[in-house]
């Protein structure tokens, strides 16, 4: 399979403060990672070396096809509600890096918007400006504008946060459809419910342990001091925490 992204010897931090130690990462096609970790861990560190928004102090970031092949879903609450802009320019807009400056977007491209709206049940909201939608909304807006140019990565930031419980179990359905042509990385604090989607994991605090399974055990946890209940599943999604004393 082919290798979409590469993490080698990589550290990073900001000015003189090391977030990250020696991480080695490989992403190839139609992997499916979970990342998860504690608070202060450098798990927001991490998503900015592999958008290409940190540089690292050391080590190196490999793309096959570059950056312009990632899409990025961002956390809700990092989006400007402010902005004076519609729900379908915010979903073209998901398209600017493949295409000239003041060029216009073709009937195609209009097209493949249009599709990934009524996807998402929200093409009725194509002229409604994004401070208008609520939380759930936003994260389908930009779930389309993430894979409108059908990157060969897509990669989400927490994104069941303000997703309303009916699109959460579509969220994931979509994900697996998207999985079938696209890696996939999604960082979460819902350890219990990307066990039961991943493929592997990547737990990371200061450095990063990759498990080539959706479970993994309280003891490889506590090897490198992450502090979360024992990780299983089966018919129905479950968390075994240790027992007491």
């Amino acid at each position: 399979m082919r290798n979409i992204l590469e993490l080698k010897s990589l550290t990073a931090g900001y000015d003189d403060k090391v977030v990250l130690k020696e991480v080695n990462l490989l992403v190839k096609e139609n992997d499916f990672l979970g990342i998860i970790g504690p608070n202060g861990g450098g798990k927001t560190t991490l998503l900015k070396v592999m958008l290409g928004v940190l540089k690292p102090m050391e080590g190196e970031l490999i793309t096959e096809k570059g950056l312009g092949s990632i899409g990025y879903l961002p956390q809700v609450n990092q989006i400007d509600k402010k902005f004076p802009i519609s729900v379908k320019e915010v979903v073209l807009s998901g398209l600017m890096s493949h295409k000239k400056i003041f060029k216009r977007y073709t009937k195609q491209n209009k097209k493949r918007a249009e599709e990934l709206m009524l996807q998402m049940g929200i093409l009725h909201l194509k002229n409604k400006n994004i401070g208008e939608l609520s939380g759930g909304q936003l994260q389908r807006v930009f779930l389309c504008r993430a894979i409108i140019s059908d990157p060969d990565l897509l990669i989400l930031d927490e994104p069941e946060t303000y997703v309303d419980s009916n699109f959460e179990g579509e969220l994931y359905e979509i994900l697996h459809q998207l999985n079938s042509h696209m890696a996939i990385v999604i960082v979460s604090h819902d350890v219990g419910t990307i066990c039961s989607h991943v493929k592997s994991i990547a737990c990371v605090n200061e450095s990063l342990c990759y498990h080539d399974s959706n479970i993994i055990s309280q003891e490889q946890l506590k090897a490198y001091n992450c502090p979360i209940d024992l990780i299983t599943h089966g018919q129905v999604p479950h968390r075994v925490l240790k027992s007491h004393n």
